[in-house]
């Protein structure tokens, strides 16, 4: 898990990746290239090839076995010989699974049979003996030593993985778990990406004891593996998770608390009195009396094969991002708003050749930009073109030899594009290093649908009052890409941040929110030392309707009747 986290997040897509990348490395090593099927291959192929040189080609094929004990050409270098061989000769020998389902499952009753049946001869030999039953090391071979000490050293290592999972928050002295105490929060943040973090920083050090709300994986920038260079203040340069890590670590510190869930839903009082609750997918309803929206936006996407596959191995949604790694290379672009226009002119800065394409015969951009790009030398434009396939590409050396490298799935990296012409249908492959897609961005706001007010020239954005970050709902602030169609950075996304949780913080003091624990402390003390019931009952009574800052406020209320009979029973 922390190497994931190194070089590229766990996020969702990273997630599919490495499950596809298993499954594909499965069904590929799942072979057998026997040395009669290759005997056959070369009697059709190459009649002149000796038997003893075919022997010593799979010898060298059973040697790449990882396990000792297997003595025949299986798994990767059985694939990678016969695709050899095809490169060769035009067509590959015949392999056949090594295992099926029945063997599967045979083998797994078998091998619990077989344990049921060791433990009982132990047992047996122990009780007999007096003594443990140790291993007779000095009658293993060095092949079944060896073995069995990789079997052991798997079974540490995946004990020590599951181990860190499990103690992953517990481990971090900063950590703290978010416990319900019966009151509204007084700031909850839904989002951990910069913006939600940057507002848990200041509501932290501002004693509100902010609620993060979010999920552990997922986000633009924690699933961004290369590395954030322009982000200031970072002396080496870091991945996304690094930066968003750090940013958490800085607001655990100072107080904040987190929950590891996803928001549906948001739900303003009902008579515009009283807190704000927000509906979760696992931990139930939450109440608040102010929340910072700050789940960010996601890049679209165009939805052809190869994208999604090759995201981190050349397709990109943001060129200012990772425009620099393909520095004298040539790049294509997809699209024809201001955002592609934008992303082409930075690219231009440092690659060799940049390639716009776009689905109509003009730019929907402004007149500014677009003159920009078409005088541009470096950029070239292809009209009334879309985008069919990205083609990808495995980089592996190939030896003129029959010998096979043990070599492990790589990843694959952006070869070409298929570009299609919209009026004729014809297609054509278009080398290219990298593909920008600057098609737009959806922000994440699709449960505040019916709540909040929205940007008219901008949909999905939610509007916000002119030099703030309030919305059209009390209590409710965006922060980050959710309100901002323009700029979209980690750093600008900070800023509005750190400005959400000012206003928060600002419009708890104005409204005299968040301070109903401290005062029912403070009452319920005065109550424990008052002298007489009936000067109780009157204070009671008195602080009853200065206590309650909402007049629906029937969660703490039910919690300062609580608490009061508690320590009642106590004294």
């Amino acid at each position: 898990k922390k190497a994931h986290q190194s070089v590229g997040g766990i996020g969702e897509q990273g997630l599919i990746q490495d499950v596809n990348s298993m499954v594909r490395q499965s069904e590929a090593e799942n072979v057998v290239l026997t040395l009669e099927s290759l005997r056959e291959f070369y009697q059709e192929q190459d009649a002149s090839k000796e038997d003893s040189d075919i022997v010593n080609v799979h010898k060298k094929c059973v040697g790449l076995a990882k396990s000792r004990t297997v003595e025949d050409c299986v798994g990767a270098g059985a694939s990678q010989l016969a695709r050899k061989l095809k490169k060769k000769y035009k067509t590959a020998p015949k392999l056949i699974p090594r295992f099926n389902e029945e063997d599967r499952s045979s083998k797994s009753s078998k091998e619990e049979g077989e344990k049921k049946e060791s433990s009982a001869k132990s047992s047996s030999s122990s009780s007999s003996s007096g003594t443990s039953n140790k291993p007779n090391l000095h009658l293993a071979t060095k092949e079944q030593l060896q073995e069995e000490l990789e079997k052991r050293l798997d079974e540490e290592r995946d004990a020590q993985v599951e181990e860190e999972d499990a103690n992953e928050q517990e481990e971090d002295p900063d950590y703290h778990s978010w416990n319900p105490t019966g009151y509204p929060e007084k700031m909850v943040i839904v989002g951990g990406g910069p913006a939600g973090w940057s507002a848990a920083i200041y509501g932290a050090r501002a004693g509100l004891t902010p609620l993060v709300i979010a999920p552990s994986m997922g986000g633009q920038l924690q699933g961004k593996g290369v590395d954030v260079e322009n982000y200031p203040g970072l002396a080496e340069t870091a991945t996304g998770p690094a930066l968003v890590a750090a940013m958490r670590h800085q607001a655990l510190h100072f107080g904040a608390t987190v929950e590891d869930d996803i928001v549906t839903a948001i739900e303003p009082p009902a008579n515009g009195n009283g807190p704000l609750k927000i509906m979760t997918n696992g931990t139930g309803t939450i109440e608040a009396h102010t929340i910072i929206v700050a789940t960010g936006a996601e890049a679209n996407w165009l939805q052809v094969p190869g994208e999604w596959e090759l995201r981190g191995g050349g397709v990109s949604s943001c060129a200012t991002c990772d425009g620099f790694l393909y520095a004298k290379k040539s790049v294509i672009v997809v699209g024809g708003g201001d955002a592609a226009m934008e992303d082409a002119l930075v690219l231009a800065r440092t690659s060799s050749k940049v390639t716009v394409i776009h689905r109509r015969d003009q730019f929907r951009a402004s007149k500014v930009l677009a003159d920009r790009v078409l005088n541009h030398p470096v950029i070239d434009v292809v009209w009334n073109a879309t985008v069919e396939e990205i083609v990808g590409q495995v980089l592996e050396t190939d030896s003129e030899s029959e010998e096979v490298d043990d070599l492990d799935q790589q990843q694959k990296v952006v070869k070409s594009a298929i570009v299609k012409d919209v009026t004729s249908g014809a297609t054509t492959a278009m080398e290219c290093d990298a593909v920008f897609v600057a098609i737009g961005h959806t922000p994440s706001t699709s449960f505040l649908k019916g709540v909040v007010e929205f940007d008219p020239e901008m949909p999905g954005y939610i509007q916000t009052t002119v030099g703030t970050t309030a919305t059209s709902v009390a209590g409710l602030f965006a922060a980050g890409d959710v309100a901002d169609a323009v700029y979209r950075q980690a750093i600008t996304s900070a800023g509005s941040g750190a400005a959400a949780a000012l206003d928060a913080e600002r419009y708890l003091s104005e409204n005299g929110l968040g301070n109903e624990q401290e005062e029912f402390e403070a009452e319920l003390l005065a109550e424990l030392m008052s002298d007489g019931p009936s000067a109780t009952s009157a204070s009671s009574a008195q602080d009853e309707d200065a206590y309650n800052v909402y007049a629906d406020d029937s969660s703490a209320a039910n919690a300062k009747q609580f608490a009061k009979e508690s320590v009642r029973a106590e004294l």
